[in-house]
């Protein structure tokens, strides 16, 4: 009895406690309601400075990590200066010993004349494919005319800008050239004039030129651009190589002053990169691209962009999305940054006016302090007799891209797949390209990631476009970007540099020692395999720089439309 008392006075307690609690929880959810309705919400500052902070200690939770740039490029899965297995591939293109020479089927009653079309890169695949052409036909070529009368009004002829003599010598044995056309009755010889399609094949010049040529004897072919097929027999692409890659050799005073200032960019640092930025206002209008530049960047743009008046409207933010734009410039610095190259490295820049100007160029210069140009590191007094030419200028840039460490190209146009085969051909020296679809997704949600896993991608959509050996398919692409059957491979080379990784490999499995014996073979072991892959990585030097460069093409240069649309785009 005693405890249910006990029990029953202890509930009765309880019970007269509990509208007391209840009370005091309801004041304190009312006044927690009340806090919340009046404190003032965080403002966009505080979000911003949230994004800021940077995460020190991995393990802590919840807290924002920035997409901070190191200045530095980290470490790298490869030797950012040379390519891979590179010594193994060479340039090769003389013709075989079935290719007649030119004196056994040239036909003294065959002229061929080509007039080019475009900037210089576009002439330069017009005289190349005309030297071809006029093998194909029998014929002798004559010096082929550039282009006067485009966007540049460049006054320049063959003379002014390739060496002549060089020129007609080097080929002799495989097409007969001589510099103007012999007069015809005590008179100028007019030829007759006409156009082939584009990609026209060895048949096609047959079946279309051929019965002209025997008619009229003089034919000159206008507009002569992209006018050849891709795909020839071997004999007559190792002709285009012969071509390209050694007959057209720029004048001495071109040569000169583009080794100069090759020199001037060795004398800052041992490396450096050139990159042709192609950021200017009229690719940037041509291609229909948008970069957030609000409501002027869409009306000056827009304005360019009628001077082509049969262009379509399209959809500047699908054009990005399938890789059709040049990157940004700080975009290309983010790129380079995530491939290794740190603030240290020096960059040469190739290019015409920059849409936006220096406020463009500020976030690729942050990133890239050493920033120069053939205007900064060369007297205008040293520029004076190539500057009123845009074709003698733009021959300089084209110098130094050649010769530099590393090239890089922000859109795959002419200047672009003229240097990359002519760097695949002499010793697959590092010629990177955007791959701009993949980059851009990534570029959008790079503030929602690290740096490192940033990076990580970057290298990993590159892959592919680095200018390796054998990065590109036999035959795919231009020939004048892939020049796959002017580039053999040193088997015996690569075959006894095989077997004596294999015998190294093997020498170690088999070494049994003591643990610090062991240690010290480790030791030997890893500056033997060191040494192997700089002896695979150390790129050959095969013959001086034989100056066939050219500048980088205009848009608005291109008299073709639809020829500008397929050299702009991929």
């Amino acid at each position: 009895m005693a405890f249910q008392r006990r029990h029953y006075s202890y509930y009765n307690r309880l019970r007269r406690l509990l509208p007391l609690i209840c009370a005091v929880s309801g004041a304190l959810l009312i006044l927690f309601a009340l806090l919340s309705i009046l404190s003032p919400p965080p403002d966009d500052s505080d979000r911003r400075i949230s994004k800021r902070i940077i995460s020190v200690d991995n393990d802590e939770k919840n807290i924002p990590v920035v997409f901070t740039v190191p200045r530095n490029g980290g470490r790298s899965d490869r030797d950012i200066w040379r390519s891979w297995n590179a010594k193994f591939f060479y340039g090769c293109c003389n013709a075989s010993t079935k290719f007649p020479n030119a004196k056994a089927i040239t036909r003294n009653d065959r002229y061929l004349a080509i007039a080019t079309s475009g900037g210089l890169n576009q002439q330069r695949t017009g005289i190349v494919d005309a030297v071809v052409a006029a093998r194909i036909l029998n014929a002798t070529l004559v010096i082929p005319k550039l282009d006067q009368k485009s966007y540049w009004k460049d006054a320049s002829d063959f003379s002014h800008i390739f060496d002549v003599d060089w020129f007609m010598s080097f080929l002799s044995k495989d097409v007969k050239i001589i510099e103007t056309l012999p007069q015809k009755g005590g008179r100028t010889w007019s030829p007759s004039r006409m156009r082939v399609p584009r990609k026209c094949n060895e048949r096609c010049y047959i079946n279309r030129v051929l019965p002209v040529l025997q008619k009229r004897h003089a034919v000159q072919l206008n507009k002569f651009d992209y006018r050849l097929s891709n795909k020839l027999r071997d004999d007559l692409q190792k002709l285009r190589c012969r071509v390209n890659y050694h007959a057209l050799k720029f004048t001495d005073p071109i040569i000169e002053m583009g080794n100069e200032l090759v020199r001037r960019m060795r004398k800052k640092s041992k490396h450096f990169i050139a990159l042709h930025l192609r950021f200017e206002p009229d690719m940037l209008a041509f291609s229909g691209c948008y970069y957030g530049g609000g409501d002027k960047e869409k009306k000056e743009l827009g304005t360019i962009r009628r001077r082509w008046k049969t262009l379509h409207v399209n959809n500047p933010e699908k054009q990005r999305r399938q890789g059709r734009c040049p990157l940004t410039p700080e975009e290309v610095g983010l790129m380079l940054r995530a491939l290794g190259y740190g603030s240290d490295v020096h960059i040469y820049v190739a290019s015409g006016e920059v849409y936006g100007g220096e406020k463009s160029l500020a976030p690729l210069k942050a990133l890239f302090p050493h920033f120069y140009s053939k205007d900064t590191i060369a007297t205008k007094m040293e520029l004076k007799p190539f500057s009123s030419y845009s074709s003698r200028m733009a021959a300089l840039d084209f110098v130094v891209c050649d010769e530099s460490d590393v090239f890089v190209t922000n859109n795959n146009g002419n200047m672009a797949r003229i240097l990359a085969g002519r760097r695949r051909y002499f010793g697959h020296k590092p010629t990177i390209r955007p791959n701009a679809k993949k980059l851009y997704k990534l570029f959008m949600s790079k503030e929602n990631t690290t740096w490192e896993e940033f990076a990580s991608r970057v290298r990993t959509f590159q892959r592919g476009f680095m200018g390796e050996p054998k990065e590109v398919r036999a035959g795919r692409g231009e020939f004048h970007e892939n020049p796959s059957t002017c580039i053999c491979e040193d088997t015996k080379l690569k075959a006894g540099n095989m077997d004596s990784r294999k015998l190294w490999k093997k020498n170690k499995k088999d070494v049994v020692v003591s643990n610090d014996e062991q240690n010290e073979d480790e030791d030997a072991e890893s500056s033997t395999g060191t040494d192997y892959e700089e002896d695979q990585t150390d790129l050959q030097d095969r013959g001086l720089y034989n100056g066939t460069r050219l500048d980088y093409d205009d848009a608005s240069s291109i008299s073709d439309e639809p020829e500008l649309e397929e050299m702009l785009s991929d």
